[in-house]
């Protein structure tokens, strides 16, 4: 692994001021659309106003680019100190529904929301410990499902958006193809300072093209305000209901799980492997997050594998190029005319950078998993076996809806599905004793390989 310098790592690298920003933007740009998504879908089920809807928008932003910093630049013994986008977490929306529109509102949400991040702070170190259960086979898997789990995400932006009127027609996947080939022509002939932010140079191009095809709509930018502020407890004072709690630490459990794969995936992706106290520290700041998020109106917070692939792609490794992509989150959080503006960009166009950049965690997982020993074990039962665990409910998305809510918090998300499976069958295969050695028919010893 080349460094540009014996004394700094490129992770702790500070490009100059003109490339951070770019790259930043990058960044935002390739988050954005899922980060607003999730108070979206959580405040129309619950039939909010308009007004009420983007109150909860420019909080989410806000407190995304504070946990971002939190995550990247850290503090004490908060932050993982890795290029870590932070972004509320897939894994609570169905619970979060079902309390605000049955169990109380969004009062009882922050309420469950606080004590989660609270939990999260708590559990932290008990999850460091676990580092031990991630060897090669478990974290290449793990990689692997986090990227072709995404892949479904970049597909529904390059045909127009879920719920969208002109879902599938041809003018938006061509215009997702347009964006992904332009993506790939800077990458392979652009000098290498633009290679990197192709992602950037993509956007920007498909951007240019669909103005004039009728593709965008800026309705939105005049009706925003020009300055939004989140007051603490907007909505009321917290509420704490035991089932609403309950059903929030379970969503904990699976967003920890799902960071510690984010955490190791850019940890791999960066040539600075996470430790039991990095690792700790990591989701620690989840927590903080967390509670943040339960205080200033918004949701739980995650690392967002949507990032994992761009740090990947672009090979830029520095964990400031992402605590400035925080500060402009911090920026749209608190500037909504702004926000309206990003808002605006047509999904095909964030769909044809999100095909390679989701694709792009897939292969990391494959590279990790080349370096595993498939010989004379049964590592390829591991991996096949959490691979299509974890794909089951992306392929099937309503597998588990007989099932109850606690069980389909943990099993509807793909990634953390497939990263129990493969630590549960890593345990399985490589570390009970093999007591059946000297039976016949005994697996050979080589099976304790991982």
């Amino acid at each position: 692994m080349a460094t540009t310098s014996a004394s700094v790592h490129p992770v702790d690298e500070v490009p100059p001021v003109r490339q951070l920003a770019a790259f930043g933007l990058q960044h935002v740009l390739a988050m954005y659309a899922g980060a607003v998504a999730v108070p979206l879908i959580v405040g129309g089920a619950m039939k909010l106003s308009p007004a009420d809807l983007a109150y909860l928008i420019t909080a989410d932003l806000l407190v995304c680019g504070i946990a971002t910093l939190i995550q990247c630049v850290g503090f004490w013994r908060f932050g993982v100190r890795l290029p870590i986008m932070q972004g509320c977490t897939f894994a609570a929306v169905s619970p979060m529904v079902l309390i605000g529109t049955t169990g109380g509102g969004l009062p009882a949400i922050y309420g469950s929301v606080i004590v989660a991040g609270l939990a999260i702070m708590l559990l932290a170190p008990v999850f460091g410990r676990l580092l031990r259960f991630f060897p090669p086979l478990v974290t290449g898997t793990v990689i692997l499902i986090i990227g072709v789990s995404l892949l479904p995400v970049a597909g529904n932006w390059a045909a127009g958006g879920v719920g969208a009127k002109d879902f599938g027609e041809p003018k938006n996947l061509a215009l997702a193809a347009f964006v992904l080939a332009v993506v790939l022509g800077v990458q392979r002939f652009a000098p290498a300072y633009l290679a990197r932010i192709a992602v950037l140079v993509g956007i920007a191009v498909g951007l240019a093209v669909a103005v004039p095809f009728g593709f965008t709509d800026f309705s939105g930018v005049g009706d925003a305000d020009w300055l939004g502020i989140s007051t603490p407890f907007h909505f009321g004072t917290p509420t704490f209901k035991a089932s609403a709690i309950i059903s929030m630490l379970v969503v904990a459990l699976v967003t920890m799980t799902e960071t510690t794969g984010d955490l190791i995936a850019v940890g791999e992706l960066t040539g600075r492997g996470v430790e039991p106290r990095s690792l700790a520290d990591g989701l620690r700041a989840d927590g903080l997050s967390t509670v943040l998020g339960g205080v200033f109106n918004t949701f739980p917070y995650t690392a967002f594998a949507q990032n994992v692939g761009l740090v990947g792609m672009t090979r830029v490794r520095s964990r400031w190029v992402v605590a400035a992509a925080g500060g402009i989150l911090v920026l749209l959080g608190l500037l909504p005319k702004l926000g309206a503006v990003v808002a605006a960009i047509p999904a095909p166009v964030l769909g044809g950078a999100g095909l390679v950049m989701f694709g792009t965690v897939a292969a990391s997982g494959l590279r990790t998993l080349a370096a595993v020993d498939f010989h004379g074990n049964n590592n390829l039962t591991v991996v096949a076996v959490s691979v299509a665990v974890g794909m089951l409910p992306v392929g099937v998305p309503t597998v588990y809806e007989k099932f109850p809510d606690w069980f389909q918090t943990v099993m509807n998300s793909g990634i953390s599905a497939g990263c129990l499976t493969a630590i549960v069958l890593n345990l399985l295969f490589n570390h009970l004793p093999a007591r059946a050695d000297s039976a016949p028919g005994a697996v050979p010893s080589g099976a304790e390989s991982a």
